[in-house]
């Protein structure tokens, strides 16, 4: 498994990724992940939509947060031919805890808690934390990598514009 070190910070700090990043026009890798009812979701479920696909270290911190309710509000603009699907390692039950305090119901969360699959998966499985680093896939309908976004400050907001235009070049 190649080890990317320094590829993300986090303040300030160099991280190590674990994995290859999935590039764009590359398939995206299938994974398992657990939903917050404890079932296995795949990526796969999905096909015939397309997939904002984020990964964040927790939901319950200040960052992470805003993301999710952001994202959240976007989804609602978006429509239904697009799925928000964030990824963290928070246990299920903390997961179902935080969406139900934030309101969040547009956005389907899933935990890499298990085996982090997503994370090796994709690249974004930090070394020293065993966490994800914070990450925006745009996936088509077909399946396809159209977009990436690796924020290299763990502790930075993705930029959301460029996740709207990447959403809507290929609706």
């Amino acid at each position: 498994m190649n080890e990317n070190h320094g590829a993300v910070t986090f303040k300030g700090d160099p991280l190590t990724l674990l994995g290859d990043m999935p590039v764009v026009g590359s398939i995206a890798p299938d994974f398992v992940a657990i939903s917050i009812e404890m079932q296995p979701v795949k990526l796969s479920y999905y096909r015939g939509k397309v997939v904002v696909l984020t990964a964040v270290p927790s939901l319950d911190t200040p960052v992470c947060d805003m993301e999710i309710r952001t994202f959240n509000k976007k989804a609602a603009e978006m429509g239904d031919e697009v799925v928000i699907l964030t990824v963290s390692a928070d246990l299920p039950f903390a997961q179902a805890r935080w969406c139900g305090g934030a309101g969040i119901d547009r956005v389907v969360t899933v935990s890499d808690y298990r085996e982090r699959e997503f994370g090796r998966k994709y690249g974004v499985l930090i070394k020293e934390l065993l966490l994800l680093a914070r990450t925006v896939f745009v996936v088509d309908r077909e399946g396809v990598v159209r977009y990436v976004q690796l924020v290299k400050e763990v502790a930075d907001e993705p930029n959301y514009d460029e996740v709207i235009d990447a959403v809507n070049s290929v609706l």
